[in-house]
């Protein structure tokens, strides 16, 4: 017979670690049971599925909280319990730390930003300036901001557009000022749509003429230099070789030969007259000075610029000499003193000025981003020439006259056809503004300097850079073959020094120093006996060769 636990005497409740005692009316002691076999526990069997893991999180593990207890309970620790406990956890039970939170919304912004990006990427933006401006203005945007460059300003048109888009009102936008555009083009056509523009900008009848006198010019010139070069390439008498060391031992041997105050203030430009019998100087006090050579005499002082002047140079032909100054005028001279003409219209400072070998042009530079052609005898513009992004500073014509060179503060030196006005060479190769430019008398060799310390060399037949001179260690302020066949070349430069090299290897020849200042200018006389600079310490010097003075002084025992 099963006894009944439950209903048996002895199943009070007595507490934990106390045992029970018999009293006398209790039932008879009966025979104690053998004890059945100790069973363990029977282990919940494992889920065929193993749940899924809660994703890890990039800092720190999620932390597991255990239910709270309730009505008094207590939990007992069991580690049993705490297997099947975790075994049935819910995803309600994990809770995401602050720190976690913050990492995982950068993560979200992150991607959000590249997907903004990679979404800009695709869209096709404007690539002119004005294009750019025009659309920000389409969008409502500002233009411009404070300090923003060109590049920041496109990219910020991108980052609106990838906005606008992602938003999904870009194409909505697009559309409506496209419809606009479109009826505002319709418009245009019909009021001009017989009117037919050319496709360049037409010049007066006067640079017509120009141009046709300027070719006929240089047709000639160019036969008579083609002529001379291939008589001395096919006569057997003609020795070239010994010609250039003879031009590069007399410029080998220049000397000091006379060092002359020409102004109160810094010069900035110097020229020789075509027969070497005058020096003209210029300085920033705006007064041009010319002297008598060669003792360097003081003649006669050309006032009548307002601002400093700032170059100098002689006519080729007639006993005429011009300025530049900063007051935005060329002025015309005569060599007795007296001023023939203004030439006014750039919008800046001017920089270099040049004449053409025919005597009747004048071109000049200017920081206006221009370059301009005028008329000698009737003081008219005859070209307006743009095509440099910054200002233009140096200047120099073909001897033959049908070319010019232009170079500027852009690092690009071009070539223009004075004959046809076309650009037909942009030499790209320094790396800052170029500040002088020369063509060599073989009429295919071009020499530049500029801010990046160099003198390039360039090829006008190959169209490519053939010499790179390490001329200075300053900037380059002007660069001048030697007048009669480009035997040698002379750089000056605002290390204080001017250097010779050679017009065949372009290896250096001769440097002079001398000068206590940046050295601002210089010029060769026509028949090369001569090489004149001028600095900023407000000095005139005269180099010569020695064996020149021997001759000169031969000459004046002998008178």
């Amino acid at each position: 017979m099963e006894v009944d636990d439950d209903n048996s005497p002895t199943s009070a409740a007595v507490p934990d670690g106390e045992t029970t005692v018999p009293t006398a009316n209790s039932t008879p002691v009966q025979p104690p049971a053998v004890p059945p076999a100790v069973v363990p526990p029977t282990i919940a069997p494992l889920p065929a599925v193993v749940p899924p893991i809660a994703p890890i999180p990039a800092v720190r593990p999620p932390v597991f909280k255990p239910p709270v207890p309730q009505n008094g309970e207590v939990k007992a620790v069991d580690s049993d319990s705490d297997h099947e406990d975790d075994g049935r956890a819910t995803a309600g039970e994990y809770e995401i730390s602050e720190e976690s939170r913050l990492v995982r919304e950068r993560q979200e912004k992150a991607m959000q930003e590249l997907l903004m990006k990679r979404r800009a990427a695709a869209l096709a933006v404007p690539t002119n300036d004005m294009a750019v401006r025009t659309r920000l203005r389409r969008l409502g945007e500002p233009i411009t901001l404070f300090g923003e460059r060109e590049m920041e300003r496109r990219e910020r048109l991108r980052m609106i557009m990838a906005k606008l888009d992602s938003e999904g009102q870009l194409e909505k936008l697009m559309k409506a000022h496209e419809e606009e555009e479109a009826a505002i083009s319709a418009k245009a056509e019909d009021i001009e749509e017989d009117i037919e523009y050319p496709f360049y900008t037409e010049g007066p009848k006067e640079l017509l003429d120009a141009r046709i006198d300027i070719a006929k010019y240089s047709i000639v010139k160019a036969a008579a230099r083609l002529q001379r070069a291939r008589r001395k390439r096919d006569d057997p008498d003609e020795d070239m070789d010994a010609e250039i060391d003879w031009a590069l031992r007399q410029a080998g041997n220049l000397v000091l030969d006379c060092s002359e105050i020409g102004d109160d203030r810094p010069l900035s430009g110097c020229s020789f007259s075509r027969d070497g019998k005058l020096l003209a100087t210029c300085s920033l006090s705006g007064v041009a000075k010319l002297w008598s050579m060669p003792r360097v005499s003081k003649v006669s002082a050309l006032k009548g610029h307002t601002e400093r002047a700032t170059d100098v140079t002689f006519s080729p032909v007639h006993d005429l000499l011009a300025t530049a100054s900063a007051d935005r005028t060329a002025k015309l001279w005569s060599s007795d003193g007296s001023l023939l003409k203004t030439f006014g219209g750039h919008l800046d400072r001017l920089a270099r000025i040049a004449f053409h070998p025919s005597g009747k042009y004048l071109g000049t530079t200017s920081f206006d981003k221009t370059w301009r052609l005028w008329d000698i005898d009737t003081g008219m513009e005859l070209l307006l020439q743009e095509g440099h992004s910054r200002s233009v500073y140096g200047i120099a014509f073909h001897q033959d006259g049908s070319l010019v060179a232009s170079c500027g503060l852009d690092a690009l030196a071009r070539v223009w056809d004075l004959r046809t006005g076309r650009s037909i060479l942009a030499l790209e190769g320094h790396v800052k503004p170029v500040l002088g430019a020369s063509f060599s008398p073989n009429g295919y060799h071009l020499a530049t300097g500029g801010e990046d310390n160099t003198c390039r060399i360039w090829d006008l037949r190959k169209k490519k850079s053939l010499y790179i001179i390490p001329a200075h260690s300053n900037l380059i302020s002007q660069v001048k073959f030697e007048p009669q066949e480009g035997y040698y070349l002379v750089t000056s430069s605002y290390d204080m020094t001017a250097k010779v090299w050679s017009g065949r290897d372009f290896k250096p020849v001769k440097s002079l120093p001398g000068h206590e200042a940046k050295v601002t200018a210089s010029d060769i006389s026509a028949d090369g006996r001569y090489i004149v600079t001028v600095s900023h310490d407000r000095t005139i010097k005269l180099w010569t060769a020695g064996n020149i003075e021997q001759e000169n002084d031969m000459d004046w025992t002998e008178g």
